[in-house]
């Protein structure tokens, strides 16, 4: 597969919506059924506040996208604890995960808030 036709294959997937975070969430459920290849997650956030605020974010697989959620090795992101333009990413290869994934965020401190959002950008398959 040649450059041109790979960018034309990427899929950018909101996994958790932007917004502002007081509290810890789950994101919704994705299939992965329809990719391929390693899908980069990318983080983003933009204002972080409270006392000593924390956001840890990771991403869980499940077979059937409601139960059995588990970790994926070394899927998660850096702490965050000031969150002013931060934007990083991780890889994670979705052909060795079950057929959902999920971002994961838990937020802590005193009237902790989080502006961020996390978006997966991965290689749709090609029939």
């Amino acid at each position: 597969m040649n450059l041109q036709s790979m960018i034309g294959n990427l899929s950018i997937v909101e996994t958790l919506a932007p917004a502002r975070k007081t509290a810890s969430e789950n994101g919704s459920a994705i299939d992965t059924s329809d990719y391929t290849g390693t899908a980069k997650f990318v983080l983003v956030s933009s204002a972080g506040g409270g006392t000593s605020p924390t956001l840890n974010v990771k991403v869980q697989t499940s077979a059937d996208g409601s139960t059995g959620w588990a970790d994926v090795s070394g899927a998660a992101f850096t702490q965050l604890t000031d969150a002013a333009d931060v934007t990083d990413s991780i890889d994670v290869d979705i052909d060795n995960v079950s057929v959902f994934v999920r971002v994961v965020t838990t937020i802590g401190g005193t009237s902790p808030t989080f502006d961020c959002s996390v978006t997966m950008v991965a290689l749709a398959q090609t029939i």
